[in-house]
């Protein structure tokens, strides 16, 4: 019987999207007409290749997947909350990484286009004669992040909404209605004439063109928000989400897994070492926050200083993987 899961943190390449299911009918979006999505691999193309997925993680990726829904991933720093998203669009093949990384001064505007009427203004007090008027609105009109994953793809785009918890009080509200509806208005081409331009797109690939003012989607992006748990969410929001939370690597032998797949190559003559800096990392971890890179960091640094001669890397490591928080909760010295 074949599995159900799309995706599998196999860390392989394949089509298995295209046997995704049609959505539910409270989800079904037609957006139109469909957009080509760019054919280039994921930026962070390390990270997509070594992440190792929670049993959990990838259920709950899958659940936003079938069910056209927001996936909200909470967790202590360096659990791999931003990483999902590189890996999940590696393996299914869903190009590069959409990325809106979230302030307290962003807005859903911010995310959605951005206009630039003071450039236009400009270049229209440059052009003296009738005829060298041209009113090319789109070239002063940028999608956002946000805004480029809700366009007609036939595939869903991936886009990660990175730190929510730090966004103003408004935002996750202010979702809601884009994450229902699937769809959003450029203002600035509703109100003219003639609605239709061509716009840039959030990662610049091509210009893509917007009939009446309005983008709809067709497939509803892959939506990853992360959280550090810094604050809480409205019960409204979290009902329209798929969550799942990410825990540090429970043992010696899961932590020793992901060093020897970030740093294969590096590792593999230096198995004591890795044991050596694996056993700090655990006995340093009981008394203070740490972070799974502060180690990769570390085993990276002691491998090459080892080479030097009499190097106490106990200690060098220890420099390099400094307490993000005191047990009383303040920041280490």
């Amino acid at each position: 019987m074949p599995d159900w899961k799309i995706f599998t943190g196999g860390r392989v390449p394949h089509d298995r999207i295209r046997d995704l299911p049609d959505p539910p009918p409270w989800r079904d979006f037609q957006g139109g007409p469909p957009v080509a999505p760019p054919a280039r691999p994921p930026a962070n193309l390390h990270q997509a290749t070594t992440y190792r997925p929670t049993g959990e993680a990838i259920d709950q990726v899958n659940a936003a997947l079938y069910l056209r829904r927001p996936l909200l991933v909470t967790g202590p720093p360096g659990t791999g909350k931003s990483t999902l998203a590189d890996a999940v669009a590696y393996e299914l093949g869903l190009g590069p990484v959409l990325s809106w990384p979230i302030t307290s001064r962003v807005t859903l505007r911010d995310g959605l286009y951005q206009y630039d009427p003071l450039t236009r203004l400009y270049a229209a007090g440059r052009r003296r004669r009738p005829e060298e008027i041209e009113d090319d609105i789109g070239r002063y009109i940028r999608l956002g992040p946000l805004g480029t994953a809700l366009l007609p793809y036939e595939r869903p785009r991936v886009l990660l909404i990175d730190e929510i918890d730090k966004s103003d009080i408004d935002l996750p509200n202010d979702l809601l209605t884009i994450f229902e509806k699937g769809e959003y208005e450029i203002l600035e081409l509703a109100r003219r004439a003639d609605p239709t331009a061509e716009v840039m797109t959030a990662d610049g690939t091509a210009r893509v063109t917007i009939t009446k003012g309005t983008v709809r989607c067709r497939a509803f992006p892959l939506v990853i928000m992360t959280s550090n748990g810094e604050r809480e969410f409205p019960p409204a929001f979290l009902r329209r989400c798929v969550t799942v939370q990410l825990k540090p690597p429970p043992d010696e032998s899961e932590l020793t897994a992901i060093v020897n797949g970030h740093l294969s190559d590096l590792t593999k003559d230096q198995a004591a070492l890795v044991d050596q800096l694996v056993q700090q990392f655990f006995a340093r971890k009981s008394q203070g926050e740490l972070a799974t890179d502060q180690l990769l960091n570390a085993v990276y640094l002691c491998h090459h200083a080892a080479r030097a001669g009499s190097v106490d890397l106990a200690d060098l490591a220890a420099k390099v993987m400094p307490y993000l928080t005191s047990p009383t909760g303040r920041d280490d010295d």
